[in-house]
């Protein structure tokens, strides 16, 4: 049966997993406090944080957890079929995430690549829009993000919005685009001190800034290709 007296919100607030988990990110919680989120409640006798712990011993860690059946599961006391569910759940998102092919990742060789993943999309902007890509260490693309929309300038382009998205990406370099509503891919003095100055942040983080490129109307200039970078 599922209890429901002992319950993670019965704990102090600044101790709980989920508490945690929001100050200090899911990778500092145990196996037995991620568990205990998804358990939620505990039984009559037990708290939910050792109900965790005794579903992790009767299937000595999650090695064996991760095969389990809703059957060998729900035979657990204090673990009904909505709690098996949920932890059944999990486990196959996680081993989905496992699965997932990086290798089909866009993959950038030249600014040619860099231009191209963009194109499309920015080349008819009617502002300017400012975009980072970040990369790994096989000059994939882990991630794209508008940074910031207007006039580019060194006083509104902010180091420290940009690489504190590659660090929390753990990215290993970082590609810069930003396009010209003109058509006119030719870089400005502003573009050329905002590239320069974005190469010398990302040198002190050991986070290469691989280029800056500029999109026209079906254009583009990178400003490497330039000697800026």
């Amino acid at each position: 049966m599922e209890g429901s007296s002992l319950m993670i919100k019965d704990y102090p607030k600044d101790s709980t997993p989920r508490e945690r988990l929001m100050t200090e990110g899911a990778a500092s919680l145990s196996n037995q406090e991620l568990l205990a989120i998804l358990l939620r409640t505990g039984t009559k006798k037990e708290s939910v944080l050792q109900l965790s712990n005794r579903l992790l011993k009767n299937f000595e860690g999650l090695r064996l957890l991760k095969d389990a059946t809703i059957e060998e599961i729900t035979s657990i006391y204090g673990i009904g079929q909505v709690k098996a569910i949920q932890i059944l759940a999990s486990i196959e998102l996680g081993r989905r995430i496992g699965r997932l092919q990086y290798d089909d990742r866009y993959t950038i060789r030249s600014p040619e690549d860099a231009a191209k993943f963009v194109m499309d999309e920015m080349r008819f902007l009617s502002q300017e829009h400012f975009v980072a890509l970040y990369l790994n260490t096989k000059n994939q693309v882990l991630h794209k993000q508008s940074i910031f929309i207007g006039s580019l300038n060194s006083s509104i382009v902010h180091p420290r919005e940009i690489f504190k998205v590659a660090l929390k990406r753990s990215s290993a370099s970082i590609i810069c685009i930003h396009n010209h509503p003109s058509g006119d891919a030719t870089p400005s003095r502003e573009d050329i001190e905002v590239t320069k100055r974005l190469v010398e942040c990302g040198k002190l983080l050991g986070i290469e800034v691989l280029d800056h490129i500029i999109i026209g109307d079906t254009k583009f200039i990178s400003l490497k290709e330039k000697g800026y970078v």
